[in-house]
């Protein structure tokens, strides 16, 4: 008895092979999700090329001679708009007052819960500018013992403005104008750091903030990673038809 011959599970028509209709199906999903991953990828280099040029604006914003707040008497806080200092390199000269002290609660360095402490500096000219003097310690990441990390009356800072808030939680100093008896710049200074790199903060001495890193951030691994998809989806897809086409020549008995 001949034995049965299994019909081939696709045609083929003049030495091409004969997809299936849920076949064509398959590659028009691949090739679209291959488009959307090089759609994807073309994004990421786009916000690539969008912060490298913004690295490079506060880059030369940083390398600009440094304000000098409170130079002249009558200098009040509102002569300076936010955006016109931002990343710029400030110094100040003046007196604190502790007394209108804030804290950034739940601020942490390295895993450790802390506070970023906020204090304004009353200008020789006039007005006051807060000063995010650095970091400290604390078990709750709340609460301080404020008086063991004052620095003295009189101080001269130096450091970067930046707008408020600079992330979710700040002191937002604009909304403290009628908490204090003097105008109040709508900016704060972080103060650059002071101390050697290997002097650890304790609850009685401050961490500088260094200023921040102008990276590229992810976008570059980003993009290799969607390109790298559509790569693989197509590859894969081409090797599924060519393997459908060998099935469509060698049935099996």
């Amino acid at each position: 008895m001949e034995p049965h011959r299994q019909a081939p599970a696709r045609a083929e028509v003049g030495g091409r092979v004969k997809l299936r209709p849920w076949d064509w199906a398959g590659v028009g999903v691949a090739l679209a999700c291959a488009a959307l991953f090089v759609r994807l990828g073309v994004w990421q280099v786009h916000r690539l090329q969008q912060r490298r040029a913004r690295n490079a604006s506060i880059a030369a914003r940083r390398a600009l001679p440094p304000i000098v707040l409170g130079a002249t008497a009558g200098a009040g806080g509102g002569e300076l708009a936010p955006d016109s200092v931002q990343d710029r390199r400030v110094t100040a000269r003046g007196t604190y007052d502790y007394s209108a002290e804030r804290l950034w609660a739940g601020r942490t360095y390295e895993g450790t819960p802390g506070v970023a402490v906020l204090t304004p500096l009353r200008l020789a000219g006039g007005g006051a500018v807060y000063v995010d003097r650095g970091w400290v310690p604390s078990p709750d990441g709340r609460h301080i013992d404020q008086a063991a990390v004052r620095e003295g009356d009189t101080a001269t800072v130096e450091g970067l403005a930046f707008a408020v808030p600079r992330a979710r939680g700040d002191v937002d100093v604009t909304r403290l104008k009628d908490s204090v008896s003097y105008p109040l710049y709508a900016f704060i200074i972080q103060e650059t750091p002071s101390i050697r790199p290997s002097d650890r903060p304790t609850v009685r001495r401050l961490y500088r903030w260094p200023a921040p890193v102008l990276g590229d951030g992810p976008h570059l691994s980003y993009a290799i990673q969607w390109f790298s998809f559509a790569v693989i989806t197509l590859v894969g897809t081409a090797a599924l038809l060519r393997k459908a086409r060998y099935e469509s020549t060698h049935p099996t008995i």
